[in-house]
């Protein structure tokens, strides 16, 4: 195992943000370890303050080690980082490559059952990766909640164990980002928190707290402040922070509309006391970025940041309250917050819009309002009420294409920005090929 140094990441986004800045990072992850190295060093390298980050391939986050290793002796190429199947070696290379851990690098991955994930972040001395035991169960696998419940208690017995050897073990929910397209933000702050308590239950001392920038930018802000006030509430004994998520869904397809939505989150970020953003690229709606579009997106995002003042106090909606009605239920149901939860997805307490999962009870469903902000036109079982006290007719299949693309229609077709336009010379960029 490699020996700590620091800054650890989760000690690099405390010291950034205690100077007023934001961490801006990509979601980057190469098969090859030397195309792995390149991306890490143009992070590093980039003019913003960043961290770095390894996504794994698709086949890691199913536990089909066997396809991996087909893959990598047949040439073939994957879409991500290998780390549980290449040797160890060949990874510490690329880590002290990059000058790690002086800079701080992330593993993300989307597994339901990671321990082999966890078995070889612990081998190399990787201090910070996210998940959680509903957020990488109900959108991405048919494991049943139960039995990913179980894996990532034990996962995150073991990744704190770190701590044991001088170590920061920094885990982030992915709670706010479950297929939040198109889920009003209650339930979104709702469950990042639970997976909080989740995670510190099991060891955790150090934690982020995800969410994903949606379809307004006023309820955005007033959930990004209904996040900060339920984790300042149960997580006021461990260190935590915020991170915020560029627009996941239906990406605009022009140059300038990507550019827009992400200065939007950008802003967003900053006036929401974020201290991360995970940034997205020009390329999104076609294919997966190259290394200089990501830097593209990492500096473009850090200029609009620096240049954006707190100044906006979001109007309150009920949101927080709803929230905390939904974290206060869940926690009712059982003094194991693990237990809980799975009570909680059982019972209908906490129920995802659109999701097929089988441990998803499925009676919640949303709409958007005509100003653009989620509602709830059906909450099943869930122990808050539908907008306007009543049940709103279900989204035809057209009405729900047409919500998913909302986004990408209103930033390609040039309605206002949410927020002031960061200025032709950051829309007009080029950075060439320097990475």
């Amino acid at each position: 195992m490699t020996t700590p140094a620091r800054p650890s990441f989760a000690g690099h986004v405390r010291a950034v943000a205690a100077r007023g800045g934001l961490v801006v990072q990509p979601r980057m992850g190469f098969a090859d370890p030397q195309r792995m190295l390149a991306g890490l060093l143009a992070t590093k390298h980039a003019d913003a303050t960043t961290a770095g980050t390894i996504t794994l391939d698709s086949y890691t986050r199913v536990g089909d080690f066997a396809a991996v290793r087909a893959a990598l002796a047949d040439g073939v190429d994957l879409n991500g980082y290998p780390i549980a199947s290449l040797d160890p070696f060949i990874t510490l290379s690329v880590l002290d490559g990059v000058g790690h851990p002086g800079f701080p690098v992330q593993v993300r991955h989307g597994s339901a059952l990671p321990s082999a994930v966890f078995d070889a972040m612990v081998g190399l001395g990787l201090d910070a990766t996210e998940g959680g035991p509903a957020s990488y169960c109900l959108p991405y696998s048919r494991v049943p909640l139960t039995r990913a419940v179980q894996s990532w208690a034990s996962c995150c017995e073991r990744f704190a164990e770190l701590g044991e050897l001088g170590f920061e073990p920094h885990l982030e929910s992915f709670g706010g980002c479950m297929l939040g397209q198109l889920c009003p933000p209650s339930l979104l702050v709702a469950i990042t928190v639970l997976e909080g308590l989740f995670f510190r239950r099991h060891g955790l001392t150090s934690v982020s707290l995800s969410l994903a920038q949606q379809t307004h930018a006023g309820q955005d802000l007033e959930a990004l402040h209904a996040l900060h006030a339920l984790a300042a509430e149960h997580l006021s004994d461990v260190d935590w922070h915020v991170v915020l998520y560029a627009y996941m869904g239906v990406y605009p397809r022009s140059r300038r509309g990507a550019l827009r939505l992400l200065g939007d989150a950008a802003a967003l970020a900053v006036r929401g006391g974020a201290a991360r953003l995970i940034v997205k690229t020009v390329a999104e709606a076609y294919r997966i970025p190259t290394v200089a579009e990501n830097v593209e997106a990492l500096e473009f995002a850090a200029g609009v940041a620096a240049r954006t003042t707190v100044d906006l106090v979001p109007e309150d909606t009920g949101l927080l309250a709803e929230a905390r009605a939904l974290v206060d239920a869940v926690l009712e149901l059982d003094a194991d917050v693990g237990k809980a939860i799975v009570r909680a997805f059982a019972f209908g307490y906490l129920d995802v819009p659109y999701c097929l999962h089988a441990d998803n009870m499925g009676r919640a469903r949303s709409y958007l309002d005509d100003s653009g902000r989620l509602r709830w036109s059906s909450v099943g079982r869930m122990p808050i009420r539908a907008d306007g006290g009543g049940e709103r007719g279900a989204l035809s299949s057209a009405d729900l294409l047409g919500a998913l693309r909302v986004v990408e229609r209103r930033y390609d077709e040039g309605e206002p920005d949410a927020f002031p336009d960061p200025g032709p010379d950051f829309h007009d960029r080029r950075i060439g090929n320097r990475a």
